[in-house]
């Protein structure tokens, strides 16, 4: 039980970090029906004193401006198309720092936009690309023609998760500007960063009564536009949950037939005690408080093994995982003291009760034939 609680943790924490270290917890832009990840955005103004307001929340970690614009990316043999999204100094590199392979975060210009571009693993492979390389880039105008420009590879990153290596580079919010004919206080919204996820949904209804804040913008918490993720994250629960239940029934009965075999094999021992005068609780008492110390005996062990194979697991990740199917190449691992001390004590609480139920047969044995019992 340990062990399964920790890979589901694990597995359901990681896939979430990797969600929200790439795009935040909740994002602000402009009321777009049915819009997407991959849809482009139609720029709102950058209001300063809302940006404050947010910052004030204390449920708030960080707020930064960003933009998108479709791309594709040339080189010599081949071309692939992208989404970039475009930051500005405020965005936090650190969110991203896990997913970097190679190279470093773009480094931005005071004077203009940033000529470093990031792309993921993947997509340098597929078009051969690697760090430092100059790669023409060409952005679709909204009149159908292509302008080119060149970038050069700032860094490689790889989050596990297709839909993103295979969609998305990183690049200058200034670039997106200039080729959408922006003005510097035009974005394509924000991203928020919340200390706690879970308080995603509260926050964004927090948001939408602040004073300024426009009736045209719609605030959203990132899962919406990524239900399946989050969906399917949320099927490992009842997963878990079931598992969990199996196991929880064996060692029931387990438990039962454990002292079952206790109580016929000191049949005679328990005939010649009630013979003497011992009462059925007196001798109820022999048979449980020996029951408990084998399962208490079990429940340490069973802990300080199952905590083993995590440790081992932290420090070697001997198990394996098809990143393409689950998102991450190894079963990822999270577990708190309180957790294992939790399982631990519902365990044993559920061996007592239990263990109740055979010990009724010592009830109904009859001295006399209990003696002669072989």
């Amino acid at each position: 039980m340990i062990i399964t609680l920790a890979f589901a943790n694990g597995f359901q924490k990681k896939v979430s970090e990797k969600v929200f270290s790439f795009w935040g917890h909740v994002r602000i832009q402009e009321t777009l029906p049915y819009s997407s990840l991959i849809t482009e955005e139609i720029p709102i103004i950058n209001n300063s004193e809302i940006v404050h307001q947010i910052k004030a929340s204390p449920d708030v970690k960080s707020i930064y401006p960003f933009a998108t614009r479709y791309a594709i990316l040339k080189t010599k043999d081949d071309l692939q198309g992208i989404l970039v999204k475009g930051l500005d100094k405020s965005y936090d590199s650190a969110n991203l720092k896990e997913f970097m392979e190679e190279g470093s975060f773009i480094h931005f210009s005071d004077s203009s936009y940033s000529r470093d571009i990031m792309i993921s693993q993947k997509t340098a492979q597929e078009l051969k690309l690697k760090l430092g390389d100059k790669v023409l880039i060409y952005f679709i105008r909204p009149d159908g023609s292509k302008r080119p420009d060149r970038l050069t590879i700032k860094g490689i990153f790889k989050t596990g998760i297709g839909d993103f290596d295979n969609s998305f580079a990183i690049g200058d919010i200034q670039l997106i500007r200039r080729l959408n004919n922006w003005q510097q206080n035009q974005i394509g919204g924000y991203e928020i960063v919340l200390h706690d996820y879970k308080k995603a949904d509260s926050v964004t209804q927090q948001f939408t009564h602040l004073p300024g804040f426009d009736e045209d913008w719609s605030v959203q918490n990132i899962k919406d536009y990524i239900p399946n993720i989050f969906d399917w994250l949320n099927m490992q629960d009842t997963t878990r949950n079931v598992l969990i239940g199996i196991m929880i029934v064996v060692a029931v009965i387990n438990l039962i037939t454990c002292l079952i075999i206790l109580v016929l094999e000191r049949m005679r021992m328990a005939g010649v005690l009630k013979a003497l005068g011992a009462s059925d609780w007196t001798v109820q008492k022999i048979f449980l408080r020996h029951s408990l110390i084998i399962a208490l005996r079990g429940i340490l062990i069973g802990a300080a093994i199952g905590l083993a194979i995590l440790y081992a697991q932290v420090k070697t990740g001997f198990i394996k995982l098809d990143e393409e199917a689950y998102y991450m190449d190894r079963a990822a691992v999270q577990i708190t003291a309180g957790e294992v001390l939790l399982i631990c004590g519902i365990t044993f609480i559920i061996c007592m009760l239990v263990l109740l139920i055979p010990s009724y047969i010592v009830k109904k044995i009859q001295p006399v034939k209990a003696i002669h019992f072989r």
